[in-house]
């Protein structure tokens, strides 16, 4: 080798040596991942899949709570048919096995006792299967409101003052009272009592006010009596197992004629803001599950339409303003005067589509069939009135749940 041939290869090693050095002292003192923050957390290193995980399954929609129930049955669950205790009548019995209807009222007058009481009331409930009313308990009500307004007498019942008389008892005493009143009910297989009355009667003019003032079936002349008693007796009820119905929204204690026996019932005073709207208001506050809607006219709330009719009241007023979630009973519209001017069928259709759940037909348990038919005719045709009377059965459902 030359001698410049051996100093070039000297020079190429000797570069090739400085570069390795610089490589090395590169990596030594090259920047590092920022420092972690002392309150961080290390970093958790995912598991490593094992054959028992599996990926979560979706939620299952909830189930429909009227799968298989057929129109007919639905709608049978919105009728409550009167019996009357002293001759009940085959059409009573046929409205429950022929036409689904899932409740009945007790009507008229009885001096029987418990035990008779008891009998009636299972002849009826008896007929429950899913073939009747798809297997769906039955609401057993009654008028059991004391005075002249007291179907039920006899062995095993207490004599029951007016509510006159009841709201000059200590409230706690009242409710007391109440609930020996309702134990005496559960015990002939009864579950909801058609009370207390919440009609707020001016002072002084009772004697003019037939309905209520007259029999002495309002709990005094002021809010607070009419709240406190009434909601007094609505505790003992519901303490014995028994619901109540407050009624007759919006107010009966103002109209100069009874619905039951008169056309043309007017109220021209009530206003959606009355102090006798506010005593249902506490009413609801207090626990009632049941409203039940009066027939006269309110001329400065709804002029067109008996109350139990007008979307304006039920819907409005008690859904709306009141926020009532519970179900929504008619009075009688079965023989009262007051609507003979609509056919059974008009009745039943208005009652369901105001936002109202449950039709009474306590007095003529004959027009059950026209009124069943009717309704599931609409049903039947129009959508968005099926949508109405599914909600109104899961009011009415809701309603039995509570008394199981």
């Amino acid at each position: 080798m030359t001698a410049r041939a051996r100093t070039t290869w000297i020079v190429v090693a000797l570069v090739t040596a400085l570069a390795a050095v610089a490589a090395v002292a590169w990596y030594l003192t090259r920047p590092g991942p920022p420092a972690a923050s002392p309150t961080a957390s290390p970093p958790t290193a995912s598991p490593d899949p094992s054959p028992s995980q599996t990926p979560p399954t979706p939620s299952a929609p909830p189930a429909d709570p009227l799968a298989g129930w057929t129109l007919e049955e639905k709608v049978g669950q919105l009728i409550m048919v009167g019996v009357d205790v002293s001759d009940p009548q085959q059409v009573s019995y046929d409205a429950v096995t022929q036409r689904h209807v899932g409740n009945v009222f007790l009507a008229g007058r009885s001096q029987a006792g418990t035990g008779p009481t008891a009998d009636l009331v299972t002849s009826f409930t008896s007929l429950v299967s899913d073939a009747t009313t798809h297997g769906t308990p039955m609401l057993v009500a009654t008028d059991q409101e004391g005075g002249l307004v007291q179907v039920l007498r006899g062995p095993g019942f207490s004599q029951i003052p007016t509510a006159l008389d009841q709201s000059r008892l200590d409230p706690a005493t009242l409710q007391a009272d109440a609930g020996t009143w309702g134990s005496e009910l559960a015990a002939a297989g009864i579950n909801l009592n058609l009370a207390p009355v919440m009609d707020l009667v001016p002072e002084g003019t009772a004697s003019q006010n037939p309905p209520i003032g007259y029999f002495d079936r309002n709990y005094g002349f002021t809010p607070d009596d009419v709240t406190s008693h009434a909601n007094a007796f609505s505790a003992g009820m519901s303490g014995a197992g028994v619901d109540v119905t407050i009624k007759h929204f919006p107010g009966l204690g103002r109209v100069t004629a009874n619905t039951d026996t008169t056309a043309g019932v007017t109220d021209d005073v009530t206003t959606r803001d009355d102090a006798s709207v506010a005593v249902f208001a506490s009413g609801i506050e207090a626990g009632a599950a049941f409203v039940m809607t009066s027939t006269a006219v309110y001329t400065q709330i709804d002029p067109t339409l008996p109350a139990a009719f007008s979307p304006v009241v039920v819907d409005g007023m008690l859904r709306g303003d009141l926020g009532f979630d519970g179900v929504v009973i008619t009075d009688d519209v079965s023989a009262a005067q007051q609507v003979q001017a609509w056919s059974p069928g008009e009745r039943a259709v208005l009652t369901i589509a105001a936002g109202g759940d449950m039709v009474l037909a306590s007095a003529d348990p004959g027009v059950v069939p026209e009124m069943v038919d009717a309704v599931v005719a609409r049903a039947t045709d129009d959508a968005a009135f099926t949508a109405t009377v599914d909600a109104a059965v899961l009011r009415v459902l809701a309603a039995k749940e509570r008394l199981r």
